[in-house]
């Protein structure tokens, strides 16, 4: 049989056959027959609940996310009810999933979704890139998972198989761009079978090409990886080590964040004051340690908050004055 003169071309020079590409294919699928997680949204193509999974799981772990992406879509089981429900409700439901921003562009792209697409969530990944929160991965994502369109997009995981598997060791300590990744993924997308693939590469890196702890002798694709034998014989390090100084979420503004909604969205439970909470009082209820000089640093973090919309703080006077500050409560 001739070898068809297709091949893949990137930075370091390397030329993967067909031949090649068709074995890579073949062992990640057959892989992914075998040992593809099951995974609540991968068990529908309602383009709506993956557009909810897609937003959840930006920068969050699956495990993670799975019980938060059963309750949202329980309660708000279609686009359209989405859409018609208050804002305030929608982060009550939330709960403590994190990246709250992701909240309100959830919300707007329902309203949107409803209004100009007649409730019907786009397929077409140019058009998904523009509704809100919306990027060149979770649009391709969408395309590919609801739609099953052969579509390529990368994820880190993703990104680690390729570069592991396709470049080689060599390029570890000289990554290649992402626009790079994605034409080789694309490359290497199998017509037809998209789903299947692009879910089995997540899967790949998820559980097995891992970013620290790579498992290369139960690996699929070791015989077909340009890194394996450096990995399994220790010439080469999964990672590089980063210094980076001490860092304690539990001390940050975004822990804060989080915080501060948990109390907001208490508020209207057990007769609480549904009108919102004074400053002062939400500040003693974040943090055990408030005083007066916080006032200006919670100020700045509920005044961020409403920026991004998740927040309404009525300030009556400025925070400096006297009894009452201000006060806060859900949009």
């Amino acid at each position: 049989m001739t070898p068809s003169p297709a091949h893949i071309d990137h930075p370091s020079g390397l030329r993967l056959p067909d031949e090649a590409i068709a074995t890579v294919q073949s062992l990640l699928l057959d892989w992914f027959a075998r040992n593809g997680r099951d995974l609540p949204w991968r068990r529908t193509r309602d383009p709506y609940r993956v557009l909810v999974s897609e937003i959840m799981l930006q920068q969050i772990q699956v495990a993670r996310a799975i019980p938060f992406y059963e309750a949202f879509v329980e309660r708000f089981a279609t686009v359209e009810a989405l859409a018609a429900a208050a804002l305030a409700d929608v982060i009550r439901v939330w709960k403590d999933l994190g990246r709250y921003r992701r909240i309100v562009y959830l919300h707007r792209t329902a309203n949107i979704v409803v209004a100009d697409f007649g409730g019907s969530v786009p397929d077409d990944p140019a058009v998904l890139r523009t509704l809100p929160g919306v990027g060149p991965y979770t649009a391709g994502a969408i395309a590919c998972f609801a739609y099953e369109l052969d579509v390529a997009f990368v994820d880190t995981n993703m990104k680690r198989v390729l570069h592991r598997v396709v470049l080689g060791p060599e390029r570890l300590e000289r990554p290649a761009k992402d626009a790079e990744l994605l034409e080789l993924a694309a490359r290497l997308l199998p017509t037809s079978r998209a789903w299947r693939w692009n879910s089995a590469l997540m899967d790949l890196g998820a559980t097995v090409c891992k970013a620290r702890n790579p498992a290369c002798g139960t690996c699929p694709l070791r015989t077909a990886c340009r890194s394996a034998a450096e990995f399994l014989s220790g010439r080469a390090s999964p990672i590089a080590v980063r210094k980076t100084p001490p860092y304690r979420f539990e001390e940050s503004d975004r822990f804060y964040r989080g915080r501060v909604l948990a109390t907001l969205r208490s508020l209207g439970d057990d007769g609480a004051d549904p009108s919102g909470i004074d400053l002062r009082d939400l500040g003693r209820a974040i943090r055990g340690d408030f005083q007066d000089e916080h006032l200006d640093w919670l100020g700045g973090l509920v005044r961020g908050l409403s920026k991004d919309g998740l927040a309404v703080l009525n300030e009556e006077r400025p925070v400096y004055d006297a009894e009452p500050v201000a006060r806060v409560k859900l949009p």
